[in-house]
């Protein structure tokens, strides 16, 4: 890959040996894979979604909240989507990606700390 650069929801890239227009039509709709060791570093308060799923989610109060399952953007900003293991329910816990709800995000301990009550779901 030559180039690539984030276009809406998609990625444009510049693929080496595609050199016209109906040849770079045949990649539409594949999914490019990267290495998670090839990503540049992540700058201070940053984080690839990659390393965030996995992650144990914690109020303040240290009630546990879930398990990070994946994130959106809905444009606005990025939620994490919480898997949660409720006795006797399992359901799914939004929670909006920002400092007014993130407190801690600790990847070593793969825990994250939010500003969030069972009651606001």
């Amino acid at each position: 890959m030559r180039l690539a650069r984030r276009h809406a929801q998609s990625v444009v890239a510049s693929l080496d040996g595609t050199t016209t227009r109906n040849q770079a039509e045949c990649f539409r709709g594949w999914i490019i894979y990267a290495r998670r060791e090839d990503f540049p570093p992540a700058r201070d308060d940053e984080y690839y979604w990659v390393d965030l799923i996995g992650c144990t989610v914690l109020n303040r109060e240290g009630m546990h909240l879930g398990t990070v399952s994946g994130l959106l953007d809905n444009g606005a900003q990025a939620v994490l989507q919480l898997h949660t293991a409720d006795p006797g329910k399992h359901h799914e816990r939004l929670i909006p990606f920002v400092d007014a709800y993130i407190v801690e995000v600790d990847l070593a301990a793969r825990r994250i700390v939010a500003d969030w009550l069972p009651e606001y779901d």
